[in-house]
């Protein structure tokens, strides 16, 4: 009798259990489908806006007051100058401070210190950082409104995330990869770059991409630093002015003549474009060193 009871004990058990499952499963299915309509829903409003306005003479055309000669091409080229800036300097800086903060500092208050404000420094509003980037290098170091200015800036913005990142990439490689390497002879930094840093090399990307899309994306530092949000001419250096497609699309947005939101649509299709562009190298890079390590 007693075994009966706990079988029928078990059976509602299980019954009540089956029906939590089905019921959370359902709600986060229910959220998937949520975001998925809202991505669908601007991408529409996004492309139906756009479609009559994207062509060889917008990605060639530089900005203008007639919405049917404007042109993205000062912004398209002001991003890519930005990312020569940001990608070296936050990637360097960044993987270099997880590489000693996870391989060679000792575990004590200080380092906890610095991790700490590091963690935090991620969360900080990105306007902050463009208030520090207009005391230090656009005052302090006389850069003016350039795109080292602007480059130094979006890096200090995006470097936490690829910090952060990157040790969760390192801590993720097995101990004994390292054991092996030292018992074969090898010093600590042949260990690093020559087995770590490659197993670490997917999700170091994965980060880098992410932070390196949201500095590309970002408008408030800019506007902060006084980038120009109309500019008819290219930059010729680092130190040049220059204009990025974000400043260019809120131009646009905040034009009175309803021509220019269409404008601005296509240039959101063309900054998702370059965005998509950038995760797929990142994915393409990742695949094939996952394949090896």
């Amino acid at each position: 009798m007693g075994k009966l009871i706990d079988k029928q004990r078990v059976v509602q058990h299980m019954n009540g259990r089956l029906l939590r499952n089905n019921v959370l499963k359902f709600l986060f299915f229910l959220a998937t489908l949520f975001g998925l309509i809202v991505l669908i829903v601007l991408l529409y409003r996004i492309l139906t806006q756009a479609i009559g306005w994207l062509n060889l003479d917008f990605l060639n055309n530089f900005p203008s007051r007639r919405p049917e000669n404007a042109g993205i091409k000062a912004g398209l080229v002001g991003s890519l100058w930005l990312m020569v800036i940001v990608a070296p300097v936050s990637l360097i800086l960044g993987v270099g401070t997880a590489i000693y903060l996870e391989e060679y500092a000792k575990k004590n208050r200080f380092t906890d210190f610095i991790q700490t404000n590091i963690s935090n420094l991620a969360g900080v509003p990105s306007i902050v950082f463009g208030l520090l980037g207009l005391t230090i290098f656009v005052r302090e170091l006389n850069l003016g409104r350039s795109i080292l200015a602007a480059g130094l800036t979006m890096s200090l913005l995006v470097l936490p995330v690829i910090v952060v990142a990157a040790q969760e990439a390192i801590r993720a490689v097995p101990n004994q990869l390292r054991e092996a390497s030292y018992g074969m002879g090898a010093t600590k930094w042949q260990t690093i770059y020559r087995i770590v840093l490659p197993a670490a090399i997917p999700g170091i990307l994965t980060g880098s991409i992410l932070a390196l899309s949201r500095a590309i994306g970002e408008t408030a530092p800019l506007v902060v630093l006084g980038i120009p949000t109309f500019l008819a001419y290219l930059p010729r250096g680092i130190l040049d002015t220059f204009t990025v497609m974000p400043m260019q699309i809120y131009n646009w947005t905040s034009r009175p003549q309803a021509d220019f939101q269409n404008v601005a649509a296509a240039g959101i299709v063309v900054l998702l474009v370059v965005l998509i562009f950038m995760n797929s190298i990142a994915i393409f890079i990742r695949n094939k060193f996952q394949k090896r390590y």
